[in-house]
């Protein structure tokens, strides 16, 4: 009978307690969607962040107001803004009944959240980080125009999220769509030819590879093999490091930002392994984002290729 190899038992045991605490993990997330779906119906949030609820109701009726003015618009009505505002509340309660939609605008309440504690912490500016400064002057023309326009997009983002909105245009194409769907479906699919001409010059003006998202995507994925260099919060800006945490993850973006969560420590500490970044550099990272956080043990054992196996066996699930 074959001896039990002493040194490799406990690293298996490490990686069983990292999968065991991720399945737990989990677990926790996916019941984020119900209790904001809650607490956006009900007006005590004590047992929720104020600031994060109130972010996306605000996100959601803006989202709203906009597909109702372009209605209004569409019908030559003169008070554009009134017709918006009647109908507005009612349409956004509708916006905020899709999952997907949900965790959208949760993620990036969450993400400003973090954006503006890196600030308030360490000064790292929400807009303009030194990486971005970096990339704008790089002799990579395409790379450098890139960069340019997502310090441009990452300047709107800041301006809407402290007003608390979100353009149409930063959506994804598939929430776009899905958005316009979910208006006819509130109009009980009576669509007046305002409503079909609307919907069209909104398809006709959308551009997903305009967005902040597809932009700094196309920023990390410009970098090559140098994008390792934006897995240093400090230097990248929390939206630089998410985006390229995710496309070298392995993850969805969504769930980058909830893996910076103090209590995902084990998501984040995965993401970034799996990202390719050594067992100190992952601590280091971790506790730049959340100082009290405890690091999990095992990481150092695993390579990357393992760590982002673990994060496909049990992926989240945003939408739940």
């Amino acid at each position: 009978m074959p001896m039990p190899d002493s040194a490799s038992s406990p690293v298996a045991a490490d990686r069983d307690t990292l999968r065991d605490t991720l399945a737990q993990d989990n677990s926790a997330l996916a019941r984020i969607g119900p209790i904001l779906l809650h607490l956006l119906a009900t007006p005590d949030h004590s047992l929720f962040s104020d600031e994060i609820v109130a972010r996306i109701r605000g996100m959601c009726h803006h989202l709203a107001w906009q597909v109702l003015r372009a209605q209004a618009e569409a019908a030559g009505q003169s008070e554009r803004e009134a017709f918006a505002d009647r109908h507005g509340e009612a349409l956004a309660e509708h916006f905020v009944s899709s999952p997907a939609l949900l965790a959208h605008c949760h993620a990036l309440a969450l993400e400003w959240q973090l954006a503006e504690t890196l600030e308030a912490r360490y000064g790292i500016d929400p807009v303009l980080a030194p990486l971005v400064q970096d990339l704008i002057a790089a002799d990579d023309n395409a790379l450098a125009s890139a960069a340019m326009a997502s310090l441009t997009a990452q300047a709107r983002f800041a301006q809407t999220q402290r007003r608390m909105e979100l353009p149409l245009s930063e959506l994804p194409g598939d929430l776009f769509h899905d958005l316009l769907l979910a208006w006819r479906e509130y109009s009980d699919q009576l669509r007046s030819d305002a409503m079909i001409r609307a919907e069209a010059k909104l398809r006709n003006n959308f551009d997903e590879g305009a967005g902040r998202l597809s932009l700094m995507a196309r920023v990390v994925a410009g970098m090559g093999q140098g994008g390792l260099r934006a897995l240093d919060i400090d230097r990248a800006g929390a939206a630089l490091f998410l985006s390229a945490l995710a496309a070298r993850s392995g993850q969805t973006r969504i769930a980058t930002v909830l893996s910076t969560h103090p209590r995902q420590t084990v998501r984040l500490a995965l993401g970034l392994r799996a990202a390719g970044l050594d067992s100190a550099d992952v601590e280091r990272q971790i506790l730049r984002i959340n100082p009290q956080a405890d690091p999990p043990t095992g990481i150092s054992e695993l390579a990357p290729e393992e760590a982002r196996r673990l994060l496909a066996d049990l992926p989240l699930q945003e939408n739940s």
